[in-house]
């Protein structure tokens, strides 16, 4: 019998307002930038023919505007959901890094080090981040098995799960790996209904060269 196989893209949001500025993101709700916007544009013409089933976003601003235009284009709706947020960094939310560095010298170091229990003051670990994006992650695949979902996230968050996909975060001791994502940036995984898991692409950005 042929294997059933889901396909989820996991995309970064387009440059916010934040990002141009250098500020911790978080929980913030800080919208696109111009190039943000050209950025989803040119994001949402590359994917319209890829016969998604369902587009799923965090419901922070800078995610659910760069996902609209591809909904727009498939007349596919955002489901926004807080699970898909990026990690709360707490007293370090909306500083740029380098008076996060100076104001929270201990939160800062941690977030650094990628230390993946450290709950930061105010906000939460990535440990926090892992149980609340996977429960809503694995929810979604079940109920789109065999379609092609796409999810519109964070850097941090994208991390999270393509990790978690892939297998990598269920030792008792976890290694400070980090995938980064860029801006509008694709990471493709297949998953295939025996288990095995094919990584297509990471941070794939080749469609923004125009922008």
């Amino acid at each position: 019998m042929p294997h059933s196989t889901t396909h989820v893209l996991l995309i970064r949001h387009g440059q916010s307002e934040g990002n141009a500025a250098r500020l911790f993101g978080g929980h913030t709700a800080t919208p696109l930038s111009p190039r943000g916007r050209r950025q989803a544009q040119a994001t949402a013409r590359a994917l319209q023919s890829e016969e998604l089933t369902a587009i799923y976003s965090s419901d922070l601003t800078r995610a659910v505007e760069t996902a609209q235009p591809l909904a727009n284009l498939t007349g596919l709706t955002v489901n926004a959901t807080t699970a898909f947020r990026e990690r709360s960094v707490g007293v370090m939310e909306g500083l740029t890094f380098e008076a996060a560095a100076q104001q929270h010298p201990e939160q800062y170091a941690a977030l650094l080090q990628r230390d993946f229990e450290h709950v930061l003051t105010g906000g939460e670990s990535y440990r926090q981040l892992l149980d609340r994006a996977v429960q809503k992650l694995d929810e979604i695949i079940a109920e789109n098995q065999g379609g092609k979902i796409a999810v519109f996230s964070h850097t941090g968050t994208i991390c999270i799960l393509a990790l978690h996909l892939m297998g990598a975060l269920d030792a008792p001791e976890l290694k400070p790996v980090w995938i980064s994502s860029a801006n509008c940036g694709v990471t493709r995984i297949e998953l295939r209904d025996d288990g095995f898991v094919r990584v297509l692409n990471v941070n794939d950005t080749r469609h923004l060269s125009g922008t």
